[in-house]
This record gives structure tokens, C-alpha cells and sequence, in this order.
């Protein structure tokens, strides 16, 4: 599946979404057995703790500081970031990447923050989980009050050595490739500057 949500789409932007099976490479390749039950009860635990904060009455700030919390804790961000950044990576210096990794988490949490806050009064629901390769999809169902309910499957994978979830389908949108393609295009219009990019995506999202 291709998504493309720019309109005016660069070049860069372009070779970034037709290399991105590349970039998932490293999960193709056999790790240790991670069964259907471990990685849906990890899933469960994801679930839980962001239906704990919907259910906060928190500020939108507050609860935005838990999700970048939660997104942490149970998900491979060193992997979604270097994702999200793509071959610029290869050029960008040690401390650039943590800087990016930093700003990318809360960039995350700030933008799907403020979508999980639209789920006041509904619940995340895991349904099932099936073995793909050397990862497993945990599918769960999100159901909104006045609103058809919709799926949001999560990849996990224990390629780290830890069980994290790395990528996250929401009514089949890819957030790996979303994030991939917006990134590339906000670096294209700071001219390949990767450090006015980490300083603009510490407020962006």
C-alpha cells in the first residue's frame, strides 16, 4: 500500500516512499520465536494504559505527556525515528540522531495525542493477533461514541531482544510510512537542514 499525503510530492519524498520495503528489512529476518499471546498481551498493556488516560479528565498537555510516556515504554522509537528520517540518517551525526529521537517522540505524542483525545467515552478493544514473518499483528478495534468503530493493528517484534511494538496501522494508514513521507517533506522545505528541522519538531505535531 502506497500513501501519499502530499500533494506536491519531491523528489526526495518520492525515492523515500519507493524504498520503504527496504527500510523494513531488518524485521524480514528470523529473530527469537515471539508468540501470538506474548506480543497481544504487550499489546493489551498499550491499550490499557492509553484507555487509562483517556479516562483521565486530564488536559489536553497532560494527557499528551503520557501518551509520549506510553510511546516510549512499549515501542521501538530508536527504529521509528531512524524510519521516519531515512537516508538522511546515514549523514547525520551521533548526537543529531538522539536529538532527532528526542524530538520525535514528542512530535508523535503531541500528533496522535491530540487524535487519541477524540476517543473521551470509547475504548480500545484487542481483538486478535496473527503471526506475519518474523513479527506479529495484534489487531485491535478503536470504538468512538456517535462513530463507526475502526481498526488499529499494531506490529510487534522482538527483534530488539525486548517485545516492542514498531509500527501501527490506523483504518490501514501506516504510521511508518506517513511519518517517513511528512518528515522527508518537512526536511525538504527547511533545504535539507536537519537541525532547523529537530528545533521546528520540538512545537510541531
Amino acid at each position: 500500500m502506497t500513501i501519499i499525503t502530499q500533494t506536491n510530492l519531491t523528489r526526495r519524498t518520492m525515492v523515500l516512499s519507493s524504498v520503504a520495503t527496504l527500510a523494513i528489512a531488518p524485521f524480514a529476518t528470523p529473530a527469537v520465536a515471539l508468540s501470538n499471546s506474548q506480543a497481544s498481551t504487550h499489546v493489551d498493556k498499550v491499550v490499557a494504559a492509553i484507555n487509562k488516560v483517556i479516562a483521565s479528565g486530564k488536559s489536553e498537555s497532560g494527557m499528551i505527556r503520557e501518551f509520549e510516556k506510553i510511546f516510549v515504554k512499549y515501542s521501538d522509537v530508536n527504529y521509528l525515528a531512524s524510519y521516519a528520517l531515512g537516508v538522511e540518517g546515514r549523514r547525520a551525526s551521533s548526537g543529531q540522531k538522539r536529538a532527532f529521537t528526542k524530538a520525535f517522540q514528542g512530535y508523535i505524542a503531541r500528533k496522535y495525542g491530540k487524535q487519541f483525545r477524540s476517543f473521551i467515552g470509547g475504548k480500545l478493544v484487542v481483538k486478535n493477533s496473527k503471526t506475519v514473518k518474523s513479527h506479529v499483528e495484534v489487531k485491535s478495534v478503536a470504538h468512538l461514541k456517535g462513530q463507526a468503530p475502526f481498526d488499529v493493528t499494531f506490529f510487534v517484534s522482538d527483534k530488539t531482544g525486548k517485545v516492542l511494538f514498531y509500527n501501527m496501522f490506523i483504518e490501514g494508514i501506516s504510521l511508518l510510512l506517513t511519518e517517513r513521507t511528512e518528515i522527508g517533506a518537512m526536511l525538504d522545505r527547511r533545504k535539507g537542514n536537519l537541525d532547523a528541522l529537530i528545533k521546528d519538531m520540538k512545537t510541531a505535531g
